[in-house]
């Protein structure tokens, strides 16, 4: 038998609507206040002026942009790649690499998810050879031993799991083929380029363990193994294999888009879709309260509605404790001249605890940022 939930009546009070995200009541804006990550229990406040049409925010909590675009330098090694935010169960950091790794790597502290934001190239690792390419997940399991030989030059995101370990998330009541059927999933193989690369050349592994790195010494290549079997193992997911759940009449939660999920903290892939179609069906994100969760968002490809001045290569960081939704120049265009597909591609983390953001070079930040949500009322929303 299929588990449900008690019926019951949710209380409605003054002007509103009898459906969130949808037949707003005229000249009034929706704002989200909800627990647990949108799977808790929520209200729907109507209010006469966008939620985020602040003057000002004096103090340190505020939103964050960040252009990775400008973090130059390539590392050898992902353990040198620059920290963005951070947490006691989560380092994001973003990663320039420039050829081969010269050295091996194995990280002590927890699972390794990269996103390839641009370039291509080979893997390999304990479990054998995969060749990957941008718009790529690498799901790494602790203790997995590998390397990259980049074709030219990569990007990419570092997203590591301290003390936990990623898996997919329960899909309810669509099951568990929805988005993508883990059959899509791709694991390394023991091959011919797999074979060729093993050697008694000297070689080095540079494990980190409570973010101190040591160096182990081999007079061979460890990467030697003939076989294996069993059910932990690095895998790859391509955004391009992701079928996103999609409504004509409600605009989803962030949370539907769930694409992997860890101990203190989710990773989400907004892909490509058409719009909303409904007239009374909201298109632009709705503004939201999530205070139980810290969330950022890294611009991959495309142009991502609900986000003006932000480009491919940057990432914003909203903590709790704001409101957050779209920006003014979203907001204010006409729904019927918003074409019928969105074409933007973006990995979103949401944190359950509250993220710290790292040292960071000049130019990184966009200092601006906060005061770029005020001009709901006077923005020139012709540029």
């Amino acid at each position: 038998m299929s588990r449900g939930k008690t019926i019951k009546p949710t209380h409605v009070e003054g002007r509103a609507s009898r459906q969130a995200h949808a037949d707003l009541p005229d000249g009034t804006y929706e704002r989200e206040l909800g627990r647990e990550g949108f799977f808790g229990p929520a209200s729907q406040m109507y209010h006469s002026h966008p939620p985020t049409a602040w003057s000002a925010i004096d103090g340190p909590l505020r939103p964050h942009a960040f252009d990775a675009n400008a973090i130059t330098g390539s590392h050898a090694s992902p353990w040198g790649a620059q920290r963005i935010l951070s947490n006691a169960h989560v380092n994001f950091s973003f990663w320039r690499l420039d050829g081969a790794m010269p050295d091996l790597v194995r990280s002590g502290d927890g699972d390794i998810l990269l996103f390839v934001h641009e370039g291509a190239g080979e893997l390999y690792c304990d479990y054998g050879h995969l060749g990957f390419r941008d718009g790529d997940y690498v799901v790494l399991p602790r203790g997995t031993m590998w390397r990259i030989e980049a074709a030219g030059k990569l990007t990419a995101l570092v997203i590591e799991a301290l003390g936990g370990a990623y898996k997919l998330p329960d899909r309810g009541l669509v099951g568990g083929h929805a988005q993508f059927d883990p059959a899509v999933l791709d694991i390394p193989a023991i091959d011919d380029a797999f074979r060729a690369q093993q050697g008694e050349q000297a070689w080095r592994v540079a494990v980190k363990r409570h973010d101190e790195i040591s160096l182990v010494r081999y007079g061979f290549n460890p990467l030697d193994a003939v076989g294996w079997h069993g059910d932990l193992m690095p895998v790859r997911l391509n955004w391009r294999d992701i079928r996103p759940l999609m409504s004509p009449r409600y605009h989803l939660p962030p949370s539907a888009h769930t694409t992997f999920v860890a101990g203190r903290f989710i990773i989400c892939t907004f892909v490509p879709k058409p719009m909303e179609s409904d007239p009374g069906a909201l298109r632009a994100p709705f503004f939201h309260n999530n205070d139980d969760y810290d969330e950022v968002l890294f611009y991959h490809a495309g142009n991502y509605f609900g986000r003006d001045h932000i480009g491919t290569g940057w990432l914003t960081f909203h903590p709790g404790g704001l409101t957050h939704g779209p920006h003014p120049k979203a907001l204010a265009a006409d729904p019927g001249l918003v074409d019928g597909a969105h074409d933007g591609v973006a990995v979103m983390m949401d944190t359950r605890d509250a993220l710290e953001v790292a040292a960071l070079p000049d130019g990184v930040e966009w200092a601006d940022y906060v005061n770029s949500w005020k001009g709901y009322l006077d923005t020139d929303t012709s540029a």
